[in-house]
């Protein structure tokens, strides 16, 4: 009776989607201003990268949370997740080292504890 996966979620995880959710929702609307701005400036302005985040969740969900976060986030699409890459593409450098500076991974890994 294989009804339940082998990999179930903490009770505290409802407590703490709403702060995630607010965080997300500003970083959304942030990007999208962004992008609107790059785009309206011209082909000078935008420089488009394809390259591989280290995603530092420990399940498998909290690397989808991870992987669907970046492709809300306009200007960036996650490509591809493989073990613990996720592959993205950004309209921006920027985009890039954003990810890279690991503010989202964080407070996805915060959702998972």
């Amino acid at each position: 009776m294989d009804v339940i996966d082998h990999e179930s979620q903490s009770l505290l995880v409802p407590l703490k989607i709403p702060g995630f959710h607010l965080w997300l929702t500003k970083q959304i609307i942030l990007a999208n201003i962004s992008v609107v701005k790059h785009v309206w400036l011209g082909n000078k302005t935008i420089s488009p990268v394809l390259t591989k985040i280290k995603a530092n969740q420990k399940t498998d969900m909290g690397k989808v949370i991870y992987a669907n976060s970046i492709t809300l986030t306009p200007g960036t699409v996650a490509v591809d997740l493989a073990g613990d890459k996720i592959t993205v593409h950004a309209l921006l450098r920027e985009n890039i080292e954003d990810l890279q500076a690991g503010e989202m991974d964080r407070r996805i890994c915060r959702l998972e504890d």
